[in-house]
């Protein structure tokens, strides 16, 4: 999104247990979140401290610094690198002019702004509406002045000043609607899964690089940019392997450090898409300087989705842009690409078909010439490994890997049964 003005933002963060390369890497990227949601960082104060101060989240005496720093540079919006509690919010508004927002306030208005589909634009709503139901308490007045900026997109001042029994009233009206929808993709990924799709999910940090590889992997044309949180709305293509075995791929909305837990369980139904799939490609920004910790992020979302038993392949993307130095961090299969390269992307398919071949059973069927609709029909819902054709029997040998649980495995399912040392 082009912004012809930017919102004057002061970044604040609180340095704990971190390192000191983690917590600059975070607050670097507070930084990157905040250029997305069309704002400039005019300036940044932190303080190392044990833990946040219960009260206004820094220590008595950067909190004067602060209030301090905000008279001289008179920013319009003040920005949290962490979620802040209902207290701390009230405390810091009593003392600050300018307009207070948290990393989670921050996060959920970029999602405001991304949101296409109606269920996404559904879900932004229902988290923005359950976060702000604890901090409408001796809020009115710092709400009434908000008039529009960083972290008030979405439901609007009108109905965060409404009172609690009427956002109730929208929560429950909101989650009927997602249901609907919820129903329908499910429905739509039952129909999927009798036609026994092969499927794979991309998963990985936001501003990985998942959108430009579905792109060229599916000769799609999803929205790709170099900022965060670029696609939000789930999209599924099918995707031709090297064998022309076509499977579908689905691109996700991209993770990110500390992703507030109201948008997980608001965004569930479309991060299902994760764990319904039958591989998971874990896209990394190898050129990124916190690839790790972006790598370890992902792992975590994918193990609180109960996803992390799904096979996967890390596809370390952005290889023209990486130093040489670059080493993998991952325990499992690695792959090394640049998404714009068409001999990586070719590279990779492979590594997708031997994928797939892993989670089917070999074939050897033989079929006579003219049977060419089941010729037909096992080279486009199998990969077919070799064909021959034997002039004496009028037939074909043909030999290749499906998928037990396929349609096409009544074909050819006297052979999958077989014993496969006869291979």
């Amino acid at each position: 999104m082009n912004h012809l003005t930017y919102e004057k933002a002061l970044l604040v963060g609180c340095q704990t247990v971190e390192t000191d390369e983690n917590f600059l890497s975070s607050m670097k990227e507070l930084e990157a979140l905040t250029e997305t949601a069309g704002g400039k960082s005019a300036a940044v104060l932190h303080q190392k401290r044990e833990r946040p101060h219960p009260a206004t989240y820094i220590g008595k005496g950067k909190t004067e610094e602060l209030v301090a720093l905000a008279r001289e540079i008179q920013p319009d919006v003040i920005i949290f690198n962490d979620e802040l509690s209902p207290s701390q919010l009230r405390n810091l508004s009593k003392l600050l002019e300018s307009r207070l927002i948290d990393r989670t306030q921050l996060i959920l208005d970029i999602f405001a702004q991304r949101a296409r589909s109606r269920e996404g634009q559904l879900q932004v709503e229902l988290a923005q509406l359950k976060y702000a139901m604890p901090r409408l308490v001796g809020q009115g007045t710092e709400l009434s002045r908000q008039g529009g900026g960083i972290g008030t997109r979405g439901p609007g001042e009108t109905k965060l000043e409404s009172d609690r029994r009427s956002i109730r009233r929208k929560i429950d009206e909101i989650k009927k609607q997602l249901e609907t929808i919820v129903s329908h993709r499910e429905r739509y990924r039952d129909r999927r899964k009798r036609n026994s799709r092969f499927t794979f999910s991309l998963a990985g940090y936001t501003n990985a690089g998942k959108s430009t590889l579905f792109n060229r992997l599916a000769n799609a044309d999803v929205y790709e940019e170099n900022q965060l949180f670029a696609t939000l709305d789930p999209t599924t293509r099918e995707c031709s392997l090297p064998s022309g075995f076509k499977v579908l791929i689905s691109d996700t909305v991209g993770f990110i450090q500390d992703l507030p837990t109201s948008l997980i369980a608001a965004f569930r139904s479309t991060l299902e898409e994760v764990t319904q799939s039958d591989a998971i490609l874990h896209i990394v920004d190898s050129s990124h300087v916190s690839h790790y910790i972006h790598e370890q992020t992902v792992q975590g979302i994918l193990q609180d989705l109960e996803a992390s038993k799904i096979p996967q392949l890390t596809v370390y993307n952005k290889k023209d842009l990486t130093s040489v130095s670059f080493l993998s961090s991952s325990k499992g299969d690695t792959i090394h690409i640049s998404a714009f390269n068409e001999d990586d992307l070719q590279k990779l398919r492979y590594t997708m078909e031997k994928m797939v071949k892993e989670q089917m059973q070999p074939y050897r069927i033989q079929l006579e010439s003219h049977e060419g609709k089941n010729i037909s029909r096992l080279k486009d819902e199998t990969i077919i490994e070799k064909i021959d054709y034997d002039e004496e029997t009028d037939s074909y040998q043909i030999t290749g890997f499906a998928l037990a649980d396929h349609p096409v495995a009544g074909l050819v399912n006297p052979v999958l049964k077989s014993n496969s040392e006869d291979w």
